[in-house]
């Protein structure tokens, strides 16, 4: 009898670009690749399979998408293959052919479910479908691939919003909600995994049920939500500030578990540049609802983003928001300069500013946000808060990391632990007290574990800064 070595290639490896709606793309296709017999693996070396899920966002985006292909097909094994999925496959797929002919299969941005074919298929091919964006239904599988102790939950996609800048409803379409009983079970089935802290996101969480003409439909949400008696810690990612009306803010207020914690894109201050931009909102109106939050959401934490650079900016505009910023301190602001996008309604108008320009506007509020986040933090000091403890500090293993609510993992600042001998185990909940700042970073030790519901329901510890 012959001996046969039989071989199976079903070792993938995975990696995922972009924002968190698109992590939680990536992570249904790993939990369908797992279901069906597939092993993940850390290195790309030794993987059959390697998928990218690539963010087509901006040029930077796209570039960073080119260099990653690059380096699979530098590194990979002779025989393995590789696929590219997501949105620069939705909008650039030619592009990416020419500068990859051997891609093996490509995976429209809508076509998530499809992976099993792509791993599967004898020759090269594509799924690239007119759906622009996937959102999970049912029962399809998705694994983790954050730590075990909080998760992303989408809950929309696409976007019904027109700004000037920005290409998000060209790549991802018209805006498309889940129902709320998809999203129920959903959040349901990560508290059962042990997840404490959901984070749900969206282009723009406060047009949530628009699509279906619902009004109120995220306060509602909300409320569904807080009916369940188990203790978690529930983030809001990405809240327009024309959104946020008195109704969403009672219910924020209404339980210690929703995190007071707004991601609330500005883009800018100035009257007329948000004009140009298609915000749908003004000056007055920002800092009613910057006031307001602080008012009535005791250590509300606010993060934004800023722009520079937005074609017709002057000098006093931009000096503008230099004052805001300084004015109306906020906790974390992410800072972008403009990036023309030839789909933009913006790369159409005059007065586009340099890159030199730009630059230098960037250093600047940069440089000064800095100067405020080290003053503002400093309020922290001395105070005793609930923080989640995560592991230990990549520079050095006698320090550990821990975020409090008002810290959104990956994009804010964290806490340094400098003393956890009280740390018994990571992703659980402890009290710690605040001794110092670094830059957008907090010093802190560890006073001792916090109960969970009963702490939760009566005393608020969970959340509370």
């Amino acid at each position: 009898m012959l001996d046969r070595k039989i071989i199976f290639q079903n070792k993938f490896h995975f990696t995922s670009l972009g924002c968190a709606r698109n992590l939680v793309d990536s992570e249904v296709m790993i939990g369908i690749l797992l279901k069906a017999g597939y092993e993940v693996v850390q290195t790309m070396q030794e993987a059959d399979f390697l998928v990218v899920n690539t963010c087509g966002f901006l040029q930077s985006s796209r570039d960073e998408g080119i260099e990653t292909i690059r380096e699979l097909f530098n590194v990979k094994k002779t025989d393995a293959k590789v696929i590219i999925a997501g949105c620069m496959v939705q909008k650039h797929s030619a592009e990416l052919k020419a500068a990859f002919p051997d891609i093996h299969y490509m995976l429209g941005s809508g076509d998530v479910e499809k992976i099993i074919d792509a791993v599967s298929a004898k020759e090269t091919g594509e799924a690239i479908t007119s759906a622009k964006s996937y959102l999970e239904w049912g029962e399809v599988p998705r694994t983790l691939s954050t730590p075990k102790h909080y998760a992303y939950l989408k809950i929309a996609e696409g976007c019904k919003k027109r700004c000037a800048f920005c290409i998000i409803p060209t790549i991802k379409g018209p805006l498309k909600s889940k129902s709320e009983e998809q999203v129920i079970k959903e959040f349901s089935a990560l508290l059962s995994q042990g997840v404490s802290e959901v984070i749900l996101i969206a282009q723009d969480l406060g047009d949530f049920g628009k699509d279906r003409l619902e009004k109120g439909a995220l306060a509602k949400l909300l409320r569904t939500m807080l009916k369940d008696p188990r203790p978690f810690w529930l983030r809001l990612l990405y809240l327009y500030p024309d959104e946020i009306d008195d109704e969403l803010i009672d219910v924020i207020k209404s339980d210690p578990r929703i995190c007071p914690y707004l991601d609330m894109p500005l883009q800018h201050i100035n009257d007329r540049v948000l004009k140009s931009m298609h915000r749908a909102t003004s000056k007055e109106q920002i800092l009613t609802i910057i006031s307001r939050l602080r008012n009535e959401i005791p250590n509300v934490s606010i993060r934004t983003s800023l722009m520079v650079g937005f074609p017709g900016e002057t000098e006093e505009e931009f000096e503008e928001l230099v004052d805001f910023v300084q004015k109306y301190p906020l906790d974390n602001v992410g800072i972008f300069k403009f990036s023309l996008e030839k789909e933009a309604y913006a790369a159409k108008l005059g007065d586009q500013i340099s890159e030199e320009v730009k630059q230098r506007r960037f250093e600047k509020l940069a440089s000064v946000q800095m100067k405020v986040v080290r003053k503002w933090s400093k309020r922290m000091i001395g105070r005793k808060i609930t923080a989640v403890v995560e592991g230990f500090h990549p520079e050095s293993e006698y320090l550990l990391r821990a975020r409090h609510s008002g810290q959104c993992p990956e994009i804010d600042g964290q806490i340094i632990i400098n003393d956890g001998r009280k740390v018994t185990g990571f992703g659980k909940f402890y009290e710690v007290e605040i001794t110092d700042v670094a830059d957008y970073d907090l010093i802190g030790r560890v006073l001792g574990p916090v109960g969970e519901a009963k702490e939760c329901k009566k005393k608020s510890k969970l959340v509370c800064v």
